[in-house]
């Protein structure tokens, strides 16, 4: 009887583990192009926070369908994603890519250029050397958060170096435009034929902002430039790195208000003489309280942001 017993569990088991209702994830990011202006296209990713259910599909990327090629904003967070928007685009054009650029060296923005490794890859030269230095140590804590979702992925570097002002690539005009303060090099893509502006992470919608790179002050600097490109004439929409596509700088100015709102919380409370137990305790204002991940964004931004506080702090009390 025991045996029978047994075997029973076993069977079971093999048909739970062959299961969807086991949680046995097919590895689809359900990426669907959605249309912004004049031939461009985003995939608009979860405002969440990595894990084994989305796969890192928590960022925006983009694609331009130029006159002779698909211009690709950042490549994703993981091969599988690469792949899978290739195919998407395949579905709105039969172009092929022309050229993939990534906005700055965080691993959801370019851990994707493995799918792309047959076409130019460009970048500012920072943010080259970025993904070179860190690259691998990225896709290495991807995988410990997002599990086999990364299953393949390899760091594939950009190939091609870009510089501020005027490019043209695949028969459409863009403006770049070099900013930093999220990373140590962040590039804001103008479609000028669109009137799109793709700021990358330097802008989140709907999404406390990440700081692990961040230098704060020119953040807030590179936000003032930004929201000065919106008021061109033939500003039409903005695109965040995270978080819901804007018409206005709405998007902006609440992550200009998150920052300034966290730099006082440092500053303040390093003079106070807070330890950082003190600072993580602190409660949220109302106004960011219930924003997507605010409470663990606003956690690690205090370790990565309070040290340096309290250095500046202490060497004003001197």
């Amino acid at each position: 009887m025991k045996r029978l017993i047994s075997l029973f569990v076993i069977a079971v088991l093999v048909l739970l583990a062959g299961s969807p209702l086991i949680g046995a994830a097919d590895f689809d990011y359900h990426l669907v192009a959605r249309p912004l202006a004049g031939d461009v296209y985003a995939f608009i990713g979860k405002t969440e926070d990595f894990d084994t259910d989305n796969g890192g599909n928590i960022v925006n990327t983009a694609f331009i369908v130029a006159p002779q090629g698909v211009i690709v904003i950042d490549s994703g967070p993981s091969l599988r994603y690469g792949r899978q928007m290739r195919q998407a685009i395949a579905a709105i054009t039969d172009k092929p890519v022309a050229m993939v650029i990534n906005t700055h060296h965080h691993p959801d923005h370019f851990l994707g250029n493995q799918a792309f490794a047959d076409v130019p890859i460009a970048a500012l030269a920072e943010t080259r050397n970025g993904i070179a230095a860190d690259g691998n140590a990225f896709a290495e804590n991807l995988y410990r958060m997002s599990g086999d979702w990364m299953k393949g992925t390899e760091v594939q570097l950009p190939t091609r170096t870009l510089t501020e002002g005027r490019f043209d690539v695949a028969g459409r005009k863009l403006r770049l435009v070099a900013l930093d303060g999220h990373t140590g090099a962040d590039l804001v893509i103008v479609d000028e034929a669109s009137g799109v502006i793709f700021s990358g992470d330097l802008v989140f919608n709907g999404r406390a902002p990440t700081t692990p790179h961040a230098d704060v002050a020119h953040w807030l600097a590179a936000l003032d430039q930004l929201e000065a490109l919106t008021r061109d004439r033939g500003f039409r929409l903005l695109l965040p790195g995270h978080g819901a596509p804007a018409t206005d700088a709405a998007p902006i100015r609440q992550t200009r208000a998150w920052l300034t709102w966290l730099t006082a919380t440092m500053r303040d409370s390093a003079k106070a003489g807070l330890d950082m137990n003190d600072v993580l305790a602190q409660p949220l204002p109302p106004e960011f309280a219930t924003l997507p991940v605010a409470a663990a964004e606003y956690r690690r931004s205090v370790g990565h942001l309070f040290p340096a506080a309290e250095r500046e702090a202490l060497g004003a009390g001197r």
